[in-house]
């Protein structure tokens, strides 16, 4: 055999092994394409979705939302209602979600890319499972990355970035349906409030006025305010929302305020407010609102500090302030001379 025969037998080798580990390597690499869903079964099973949970900074979900009778509650907050239409968009994002392009497949590169187990010390992303009937969904959702997220599937090692943009809250408070109560200020016949310390008090709307209040027993030597500046503000009880919520036996309202607000249909409201820290907890009960007593029966609601101050208001801030007393006159110095000293 002549050496260039031998030449071209061994480069011809070398092609067909080449080919073959290109070959090789082709069949073990990921099937997904670009603009590929990352979720193809979850569009056709959403209305089949009974739980969605968040894991984040260990093996336990942080959040849980599920169905309980029909409807979805938050289980890290005592079956309080959840915020529906966060939970459809975050589904319907999820359904969406397109494969963008394939990133790492090494484990050892998923926490630069946020994609590492929760559950490990400092992790950045979180997991995100959501059971259906045709079983779980979950995937771990890393770093946002333009308009879209790297994130990979539970149990895999590949990862994507895929979008549209998956953006989400691990904390049960931000899952929680926030709003609590719209009383709008024209409806409010009377407040009385009971101070936790200080001098209790009570107003009413003054008959066949526009908007105007009269504060009862104005103290012995005070002046009430204006009458259109005793009536509660609009940010009282109009579109009241909690920032979280608890069972009320978790709150400490052994020395709270109080604030019965009289409406014009007769309902009584009744809310119970202390500071706990820097929060501001409230309890609510109505006489003629099955609804909002159930949705409100046994739990306290954190709401923010000056939607808290506008239901307290205490009495000081119904009076007008007492005037300084005038400051007393310095007596003038005398122009006389000093006797000359003696000799």
């Amino acid at each position: 055999m002549s050496q260039r025969r031998f030449v071209l037998l061994a480069v011809a080798a070398l092609v067909a092994i080449s080919g073959a580990l290109y070959l090789s390597t082709q069949r073990n690499l990921p099937r997904d394409t670009l603009d590929a869903a990352f979720f193809p079964s979850l569009a056709n099973a959403l209305n089949s979705v009974t739980a969605v949970s968040v894991r984040k900074g260990g093996s336990s979900p942080t959040v849980t939302v599920h169905q309980v009778a029909g409807q979805w509650t938050v289980a890290e907050r005592g079956d309080y209602p959840a915020d529906v239409s966060k939970l459809r968009k975050l589904l319907l994002a999820l359904a969406d979600s397109k494969i963008v392009e394939a990133k790492t497949s090494n484990p050892a590169n998923f926490a630069v890319i946020g994609v590492e187990d929760p559950s490990q010390p400092g992790a950045t992303g979180a997991e995100l499972t959501v059971t259906a009937q045709d079983g779980k969904h979950g995937v771990i959702v890393g770093k946002a990355v333009g308009q879209g997220n790297f994130a990979r599937r539970s149990g895999e090692n590949q990862s994507y970035i895929v979008r549209p943009e998956l953006s989400f809250e691990s904390e049960p408070r931000f899952w929680i349906d926030s709003r609590l109560i719209d009383i709008a200020a024209t409806t409010i016949q009377s407040i009385e409030v009971k101070p936790a310390t200080g001098t209790a008090y009570s107003i009413h709307r003054v008959a066949k006025s526009d908007g105007d209040f009269s504060l009862d027993k104005v103290p012995t030597g005070r002046k009430a305010l204006d009458p259109h500046a005793l009536a509660p503000s609009p940010t009282m009880l109009g579109s009241l929302t909690a920032e979280d919520v608890s069972a009320a036996s978790g709150i400490d309202f052994s020395s709270s305020a109080q604030a019965i607000v009289t409406q014009a249909d007769g309902n009584v409201l009744t809310l119970m407010g202390v500071a706990a820290g820097d929060k501001r907890w409230i309890q609510i009960a109505a006489s003629k609102d099955p609804t909002l007593t159930a949705k409100t029966q046994g739990r306290a609601f954190e709401v923010a500090n000056y939607r808290y101050d506008a239901i307290f208001r205490p009495l000081g801030q119904l009076l007008v302030p007492k005037e300084s007393p005038p400051a007393a006159k310095k007596a003038p110095r005398s122009l006389k001379k000093p006797p000359p000293a003696a000799s």
